[in-house]
């Protein structure tokens, strides 16, 4: 690759859809299977899934608005689920939250790497 070529469309996606996969992993695991951390853990991990998610989305060069609104959506969604299904979670509104904040923060720091 020569300098200054943006890589494929495809391989700038690939962390997103890597930081996608983790989330689902992160947000539905069944409670048994989700290690205790120390008070408030949890929601630091909401934020940074969502921070992931929302850097590796601008850097593959998704479009601004739909990343936005995909992620809230997501953020909203994956509470409701978690509260829903059989995996002994709960939605927390906390969680989500700590989602927009983490949108927010990935956001901020893809837009501080991009220069």
């Amino acid at each position: 690759m020569t300098q200054g070529r943006q890589p494929p469309t495809a391989w700038r996606a690939l962390p997103f859809v890597v930081a996608a996969m983790v989330s689902l992993a992160v947000l539905f695991t069944p409670a048994s299977g989700v290690p205790s951390g120390f008070p408030g853990s949890d929601t630091l991990v909401h934020l940074a899934v969502f921070a992931a998610l929302a850097l590796t989305g601008r850097r593959a060069g998704l479009p601004h608005g739909a990343l936005v609104t995909g992620l809230v959506a997501y953020a909203i969604g994956s509470e409701v689920l978690q509260g829903l299904l059989p995996i002994g979670r709960s939605a927390d509104p906390r969680d989500a939250l700590a989602d927009a904040v983490g949108i927010a923060l990935g956001w901020a720091l893809a837009r501080l790497c991009a220069g």
